[in-house]
């Protein structure tokens, strides 16, 4: 933003506009590069924009707790800070050696640290020094952050009382740590302890039995440790949770029934049990009337009577995936779609006894339905999706998998009578060819985003069609190999505002398409050419030269491609971030011009 000024050299930005004003526009900024921009305008406006900044992202490796000890004194109303081990974030040099100045004297610094050896996790020194800097969080996440123990998280929740949400997912805290969770942050709604191996029934008991008022949502996944005995200690004292999210094996009916029956208001609940059985589905059926999202996986003791339970008494639910249910039946699918009239969106993933019958119910009784996944469904046929044509006609997502008996004609159902169709994803459904994607370009012209990977009777003629939907951004044709250049140059030409483009796999494309792509797509910001052999320099500098805003490329296996053009790809590109490419293309000059972008398949190739 440039500063207005008058004759006398006045900053008139500054001495007219209220600090209230400022605090306003910087609240309505979505990015975090346009916090970044605001902040040069001025020293005043750098002030406000750090009062004004209340979510942090930090990267778990990379000297986190420095970070941390930095980032208090800076953003003084954070409230929610998210740090994930799977971010790599390297702290610059001048800050690095400001810290291990303050190092001694800081309580975020550990032993480590002082000795010179640098602190790749964040650690509980960090973890008190986020409770030290940010007493006001209402929300923390902790993804895989494996050198968090206890004591860190119980200095955290020691300082941090107005604590809302918390994600622990993946870190080695035990029973004291989260036992102080549930005496400390009395307005608790939302826990995540999945991969929190450690964890017994002792710490949840103390938990549910601290934040049994305030918890809404809890997540429990591969902790060995706890069974039944903790999952009654929160059906006895959570009478307000909402959302349960529980993957274990030493869980039985008896614990799963005491949620459902003392957790009245329970809407989402995702199990993955396989020591429950039958009861449990019928008492949801039962207690739950306000279920609204539903999703059991690899249940290989569930029959039909109990969706029929769900369906007799869950009637506002919206949600349902149903993934490797080996005994559910067409009759499951027809007790849903009787009873479950308000259901939107519906997965049915590996359940070899449901076919076309079942989703035909659903096509009749669901007009509410807006996404539908089928994945390896096999008996599921054509005139099932003819169903959800005529009766869905509010459906925006598709996504199809491996089923072998869905063709054309089902394809050109929805298109007809889905005309507000906006996501399409098919893989390896080696029925479905050019007259179904055809049908999709004709009619469904809202469409953004579109994948048909190893499809292989899709052709050009199905992208000519594709190429009237103006609003796509995202397609996906690897694999698809009777794609070539007449195909992509349609797309060129026809789809302006496309982002994110897969072609990999194509043998018959070549430079033509790319120089037609940098023409007519210049808002491209990811391209995958893997695998694309007749792809040469020529085509990729034609697409650089007008893509500006490319962040990725990935052109593994590109015979034609040099280190040329990975030069140019580096260069030209301001925005990239990853190129994907074999090691020996990289010249010395390249790498250390961009090392840190690029990444190698193999580092022998």
């Amino acid at each position: 933003m440039r500063r207005m000024r008058g004759g006398g050299g006045d900053d008139r930005i500054n001495t007219c506009l209220p600090e209230e004003l400022i605090v306003e526009i910087l609240r309505r900024l979505d990015s975090k590069p346009s916090h970044d921009a605001c902040s040069l305008v001025s020293k005043r406006w750098l002030a406000l924009e750090r009062l004004s900044r209340t979510t942090l992202r930090i990267g778990a490796t990379g000297s986190p707790d420095v970070y941390v000890n930095l980032l208090s004194r800076r953003f003084v109303n954070v409230r929610h800070v998210f740090v994930d081990e799977r971010l790599n974030i390297s702290l610059p040099v001048h800050l690095g050696s400001l810290a291990r100045r303050r190092g001694k004297k800081s309580s975020s610094y550990n032993k480590s640290e002082e000795d010179g050896v640098e602190t790749n996790s964040l650690s509980d020194a960090g973890m008190a020094a986020l409770g030290e800097g940010f007493p006001k969080l209402e929300k923390l996440s902790l993804i895989w952050c494996s050198n968090v123990s206890s004591v860190g998280l119980t200095s955290l929740a020691e300082k941090c009382r107005l604590l809302k949400s918390l994600d622990l997912q993946g870190c080695y805290v035990g029973d004291q740590g989260v036992a102080a969770v549930g005496k400390c942050c009395k307005q608790l709604e939302d826990l995540n302890l999945r991969f929190c191996e450690g964890l017994t029934d002792a710490c949840l008991v103390e938990l549910a039995s601290g934040v049994g008022k305030s918890l809404k949502s809890l997540g429990i996944a591969a902790c060995v440790k706890i069974t039944d005995v903790a999952l009654e200690a929160v059906g006895l004292h959570c009478k307000s949770l909402e959302s349960m999210l529980l993957d274990a094996e030493s869980i039985h009916n008896k614990g799963v029934l005491a949620v459902v029956h003392g957790c009245p208001a329970l809407k989402v609940l995702k199990l993955q049990c396989i020591n429950v059985t039958d009861d449990v589905l019928i008492a949801v059926g039962t207690y739950c009337s306000s279920m609204e999202f539903l999703a059991l996986y690899t249940f290989q003791r569930f029959t039909d009577k109990e969706l029929r339970a769900i369906g007799s008494g869950c009637k506002k639910l919206k949600n349902l995936t149903l993934s490797d249910c080996s005994f559910l039946s067409d009759k499951a699918l027809e007790s849903i779609a009787i009873g479950c009239k308000e259901l939107t969106h519906l997965e049915v993933n590996g359940c070899h006894n449901i076919g076309t019958l079942g989703l035909e119910s659903i096509g009749k009784s669901c007009p509410r339905l807006t996404e539908l996944a089928l994945l390896y469904c096999q008996r599921i046929g054509n005139f099932a999706l003819s169903e959800i044509g005529r009766g869905c006609k509010f459906l925006q997502a598709l996504h199809l998998v491996d089923c072998s008996s869905i063709g054309d004609e089902a394809i050109c159902s929805i298109a007809k009578g889905c005309r507000n169709l906006k996501k399409l994803h098919i893989r390896r459904c080696y029925e479905i060819g050019n007259k179904g994607v055809v049908a999709i370009g004709e009619h469904c012209r809202s469409l953004t985003d579109l994948s048909l990977r190893f499809c292989d009777r899709v052709g050009d003629e199905a992208l000519i069609a594709v190429s009237q939907c103006s609003s796509l951004q995202y397609l996906n044709v690897s694999g698809c190999h009777q794609i070539g250049d007449a195909g992509l140059i349609a797309i060129a030409r026809g789809c302006a505002e496309l982002t994110y483009l897969d072609v990999s796999v194509l043998q018959n494309l070549g430079d033509m398409s790319l120089a037609e792509l940098g023409e007519g797509c210049p808002n491209l910001k990811d391209i995958v050419l893997s695998h694309c052999r007749q792809i040469t320099d020529v085509g990729l500098n034609h697409l650089v030269k007008n893509c500006t805003m490319l962040s990725s490329c990935h052109m593994v296996y590109c015979q034609g491609i040099t280190s040329a053009a990975v030069a140019t790809v580096v260069s030209s590109c301001p925005n990239i971030k990853k190129v994907l490419v074999e090691k020996w293309k990289v010249s010395q000059r390249t790498k250390r011009r961009a090392g840190s972008i690029i990444s190698y398949l193999c580092v022998d190739l």
